[in-house]
């Protein structure tokens, strides 16, 4: 792990020592606010520190102005604050002005030392938002060189070009037109390869008229234009090689047409190429053994170096599932069988119906010649280990996304031992992690037991237990790495045992009732409700789906990101294409049912009642109060929230159930039908999504409509999505 502090300071003490060096500004740029004093401590001139913004309040932002003027460095500002970054012209002037004026007047910071980064964002992203991003900055210096008199300004100058990431002669351009625009505009510095700029009169006119048209939002079509306009320009120096293969692939050698198919996605002409392949080979398996394979190794190794994300390597997963397809008869003709690197039991444990992560997890290893035995969600152990006996399984696979899958996995672990099972046991899902892999589960199996974090690990994990010479020495160190984490969580802190059930009854929520009338809900009893995608789709938490296929990061920002953010449009133009179809042929009709029920608090339960006259319980929810002991805080219990029966007042509460729609998975499977992972795994993956969408969607309702205590409530989807709203939907 790196010492953040102790390499800064040995980076600027060996620096110091070179005059040359030493006099020239230097910029601190960390996360953290200890490494940036650090910093400052050790520079003999006047530095600057990137950076500082309201994100975090006012509160923050002054007391880090106050110590950057007490070391006489100079400070870059971001336009972003409580709200976010600053996406439009009027929010950039908004927050700069207001930055502005707190570090003048009241921390009496020299204007000439405050840099703005107005953030400059992706340009011809395909999406209709991002397209005036450009002209917003560059309107944005002529607002602050106008308004806020002294202040300098700077940007990451490559941000603009992320589109075009791969075609270095087309961000040149970019790069080249959107700095004589922004400099004219009163833009003092910026973050650009300066090795990399085109001079601005030398841009081929075509190519500069087409970049201007995206810079300043000149044409609806701007990034239409450009986009076919940027192949051309592709081949400059290293890039003309890749250009010619991309038109002229279809000439090559049948192998190298596989491989490239492989790799790139492209299904349009792999049964063409596979019959070609085939005929060449003296057996139909030794197409799959060969080139397929071949292909498919170099696939695994982009993915591995990270130079392939996993919505491409499903992609590839469908062309080789095509493939294998076609050639299946011709292989059943001739009663051949193809070898694999070994064989897996994959299944969501009992009790748990999630199965996204799973599905990847197994195209993942199918990529990488691993046959996969997929027995679905809800399974009980004893048909996981039933089918790993029958189908002689070299390891066995367990995922769970909620709580309890936990205790089932250490029940599966428990019952491999009992039946005297000794091939390794491999745990994932998003509840899972090493320490209770650690301690909940490697102690009751004797054989290799292994949290697998996320799918792009599976395969190297895998590799390795199978591997006659990697297999002893991996499983040692798990071992010994787990035993660590057990050392470690048993000298953990001891919880402070918790407070017995009367003290904390004693200490629960203390409310007046007598001065609260609970709303009387407008819709009792229960109703169904439908909703359509177009309705749902504006209530969609993407931030969640990008994770579902293992690219990190908060939407919208995710589709910038230097790393992800290419694949991540992509991923995003497929989503929406597929809610489109979906919508548009009515393929999936999202359902839900809501009801509103009279209620009152009885103890730490709530007793629901048939009907206003509240003489007939038609059940009883039972609730658990906290019981960790609490200073100055109640020990709550959900009941609490709800009027106490002896109160008088009449109070309410409201259940809903909601699906994404009933035919998931009758499309799922007809994309696993027709060999395409992809679709499979992106149709469940949106409905998903949409079952949480109708959740926000109906609680919106019930606040607004059905319950009716919340009429005029006006909330943007962020604000949904962080629960700014009156009321709780515990989940």
């Amino acid at each position: 792990m790196l010492d953040a502090e102790a390499a800064m300071v040995r980076f600027l003490s060996l620096i110091a020592g070179e005059p040359d060096i030493a006099r020239v500004p230097i910029m601190i740029d960390s996360s953290k606010w200890e490494v940036i004093e650090k910093g400052l401590k050790c520079i003999q001139g006047k530095g600057i520190v990137n950076s500082i913004s309201m994100k975090e309040g006012v509160e923050a932002f002054i007391h880090h102005a106050k110590l950057l003027r007490r070391y006489g460095a100079a400070v870059v500002v971001m336009a972003f604050d409580e709200q976010g970054q600053a996406d439009t012209r009027a929010r950039k002037i908004e927050i700069c002005r207001r930055a502005y004026k707190i570090l003048t007047e009241e921390v009496g910071f020299p204007p000439e030392d405050i840099i703005f980064d107005p953030n400059i964002f992706a340009v011809a992203t395909g999406i209709e938002e991002h397209n005036n991003y450009a002209q917003d900055f560059i309107g944005a210096c002529e607002d602050i060189k106008r308004e806020l008199p002294h202040a300098l300004i700077s940007g990451g100058v490559s941000n603009v070009s992320f589109s075009f990431r791969g075609n270095d002669p087309v961000r040149e351009a970019i790069h080249a037109v959107f700095l004589y625009y922004a400099i004219r505009n009163g833009m003092d510095m910026g973050i650009v390869n300066a090795g990399q700029l085109a001079i601005y009169d030398d841009l081929p006119a075509e190519l500069r008229d087409a970049v201007e048209d995206v810079i300043l939002n000149r044409r609806d079509d701007g990034t239409e234009r450009l986009l076919d306009l940027a192949e051309k320009y592709r081949g400059s120096k290293t890039d003309e090689a890749a250009n010619a293969q991309q038109a002229e692939w279809r000439s090559w050698d049948v192998k190298k047409r596989l491989e490239y198919s492989l790799v790139k996605g492209i299904t349009e002409f792999i049964e063409q190429d596979t019959e070609e392949a085939r005929q060449q080979a003296a057996r139909p398996i030794e197409v799959i053994e060969g080139p397929l394979m071949d292909g498919m190794n170099v696939v695994g190794d982009l993915f591995g170096e990270g130079k392939m994300f996993l919505p491409q390597v499903v992609k590839s997963a469908r062309v080789m599932k095509q493939a294998v397809a076609y050639l299946e008869p011709f292989i059943e003709a001739s009663k051949e069988k193809g070898s694999s690197n070994g064989k897996m039991v994959i299944a969501t444990v009992k009790g748990d119906v999630h199965d996204i992560g799973k599905n990847i997890v197994g195209v993942v290893l199918q990529c990488n010649n691993y046959e996969i035995v997929d027995l679905g969600v809800m399974v009980p152990a004893e048909k996981i280990l039933r089918t790993a006996r029958e189908v002689n399984a070299d390891l066995i696979g367990l995922s769970g996304l909620i709580t309890p899958s936990l205790d089932e996995m250490v029940n599966v672990a428990k019952e491999m031992e009992r039946q005297g099972f000794t091939i390794p046991l491999l745990i994932g899902g998003a509840t899972t992690s090493k320490a209770h892999t650690a301690v909940k589960i490697e102690q009751n199996y004797s054989g290799p037991t292994v949290y697998v974090q996320n799918a792009s690990r599976t395969v190297g994990v895998v590799a390795a237990l199978l591997s006659d010479t990697q297999r002893d020495d991996f499983v040692a160190r798990t071992r010994k790495e787990y035993e660590t984490v057990r050392i470690q969580h048993a000298r953990k802190k001891p919880r402070t045992p918790p407070v017995t059930l009367e003290a904390a009854r004693d200490n629960d929520l203390a409310f007046d009732w007598e001065r609260y009338t609970p709303p009387v809900a407008h819709r009792l009893g229960v109703q169904e409700v439908e909703a359509s995608i177009e309705t749902l789709r504006n209530y969609i938490d993407w931030t969640p789906f990008f994770m579902t296929w293992s690219l990190a990061g908060k939407y919208p920002r995710i589709l910038e990101d230097e790393v992800v953010g290419v694949e991540a449009q992509r991923l995003f133009k497929d989503a929406n294409d597929m809610l489109d179809k979906l919508s548009a042929e009515k393929l999936l009709n999202p359902r839900g049912v809501v009801g509103l029920f009279p209620a009152n608090r009885v103890g730490d339960d709530i007793e629901i009642y048939r009907d206003e006259t509240r003489t007939h319980v038609l059940t009883v929810s039972h609730h658990l109060r906290q019981q960790t002991e609490k200073v100055g805080f109640a020990n709550y219990c959900l009941a609490d929230f709800v009027a106490p029966r002896l109160s008088g007042k009449a109070d309410y509460i409201g259940a809903f159930a909601v699906t994404g729609g009933l035919e998931e998975d009758a499309l799922a499977d007809a994309y696993e039908a027709q060999h395409d992972d992809y679709n499979k795994i992106m149709v469940k993956a949106i409905a998903d999504r949409l079952a949480e969408a109708f959740a926000e969607y109906l609680h919106e309702r019930v606040r607004k409509v059905y319950w009716g205590y919340a009429p005029n409530e006006s909330l943007s989807n962020d604000e949904l999505i962080r629960e700014n709203y009156q009321g709780i939907r515990p989940a």
